[in-house]
């Protein structure tokens, strides 16, 4: 078998070194979908921020102010470049995706739809691409449609084609599934939706990590990520909107910094990106974020990408040679995740039984009931990938599930 070769500038043992917690404890970790580890760059610059520049941003005429200031821009600067969005007003600072997904659901579903218009979503969606809509359609009287997965696990552009109308409003859908990993026609889908004067949201959670991700090639109105899945900080996430968009839509929190003039009798607010940005922001958190996509920049995307696919294909045939080892949908592209059932052991089971051997994956239903619904499962094994994954974690991980197998057949 062919191993994965990273040019020498970034090889896959200088990888390794930069991440502490994979140093020396044994640990396969197999869990990025879920949340990434850190590395030693993130965690220095947060404890150098703490330790030397911390003060709030935006507010102080003193040099510490000015430079915590300047430190969280320059991460608006680096995110606007790395997703190639054509405005720094376009780049909006939040708690998460999540976040930023409800964000839109409410400045524009809320806002604009009514009785009758329609939201199609895609059977692979995450909890946080559901929710929000069901609540908008609660409160607009708006209504959602779903385009199915096949068998393999695809959401073809024809299925969306087939659901569009007069009333669809809003496509919002996942980049890439993270029950699956599904690697959904993202481009194909917002060029239709543009002809057709659809507005589009993208849940790019476990594309950003996993792939070169361009918003303006994708032509996209909205896209979303979270910053805890990029190597980054948790509790900060990005929401990339279309100017035209966010300056004509109504704010979503009120409150300091999103504000132009205050009086009792009117409030005018701050032009973008700080009217979507209310109130002291996670200051530490985006820093970092900003480090993390620095330090994603310094491997190179288009090789995070190749390592991820080769050595998603090379675990598939490890975790494919194991008796009664069922992995889960077969689509046309896949990102790295790779989610199974192990003969008819019960998925935590298996997790926690892995635990014993030092092997993190994920187990459940992974925030996608209506996924496992569509393949008639309550809850699948799931192991992802990360840059500092090697064909030996998955070589780890099928001897922990043979010892696991050897344990239920003593029972």
């Amino acid at each position: 078998m062919e191993h994965i070769k990273l040019n020498p500038k970034t090889s896959f043992k200088n990888i390794i070194a930069d991440f502490p917690i994979l140093q020396n404890n044994n640990l396969t970790y197999l869990d990025s979908a879920a949340s990434a580890q850190k590395p030693y760059q993130v965690i220095n610059c947060i404890k150098d921020i703490y330790s030397n520049s911390y003060a709030n941003v935006h507010r102080g005429v003193y040099s510490l102010s000015q430079v915590a200031t300047d430190q969280y821009e320059d991460s608006r600067e680096v995110v606007k470049s790395f997703i190639n969005a054509k405005k720094l007003s376009e780049i909006i600072f939040v708690r998460g995706a999540t976040e930023a997904i409800n964000l839109v659901a409410e400045i524009i579903g809320v806002a604009s739809l009514n009785e009758g218009d329609e939201i199609i979503l895609s059977r692979l969606e995450h909890h946080s691409n559901i929710v929000p809509w069901q609540i908008v359609c609660k409160k607009t009287g708006a209504t959602i449609k779903v385009a199915e997965a096949d068998d393999n696990g695809n959401v073809s552009l024809e299925t969306i084609k087939e659901l569009i109308n007069k009333n669809t409003k809003i496509i919002s859908i996942t980049h890439i599934s993270n029950a699956i990993g599904t690697v959904v026609p993202v481009k194909e889908i917002c060029k239709e939706a543009k002809k057709q004067g659809i507005l589009t949201l993208i849940d790019g959670c476990q594309a950003v990590p996993q792939m070169p991700v361009d918003v303006q090639d994708i032509g996209c109105d909205f896209y979303v990520f979270s910053g805890h899945k990029t190597y980054g900080p948790s509790g900060v996430g990005v929401l990339y909107g279309r100017e035209e968009l966010l300056s004509e839509a109504p704010p979503y929190q009120s409150g300091g910094d999103m504000i132009d003039k205050v009086s009792f009798a009117k409030t005018t607010y701050a032009d973008l990106p700080s009217k979507y940005e209310a109130g002291t922001p996670n200051i530490v958190g985006v820093i970092g974020l900003g480090e993390a996509l620095k330090w994603m920049n310094s491997i190179g995307m288009d090789q995070i990408y190749d390592h991820s696919q080769k050595l998603l294909d090379e675990g598939i045939k490890v975790l494919s040679g194991l008796e009664g080892l069922k992995i889960i949908g077969n689509p046309y592209n896949r990102g790295g995740v790779i989610s199974f059932i192990y003969k008819d052991f019960h998925a935590h089971d298996v997790g926690t039984l892995l635990n014993t051997y030092n092997i993190a994956i994920r187990t459940g239903h992974h925030c996608a009931q209506p996924t496992m619904e569509r393949y008639k499962l309550s809850t699948t094994a799931r192991a992802s990938i990360g840059i500092y994954n090697s064909i030996q974690d998955f070589e780890v991980l099928a001897d922990g599930l043979l010892k696991v197998n050897k344990i239920f057949n003593k029972v």
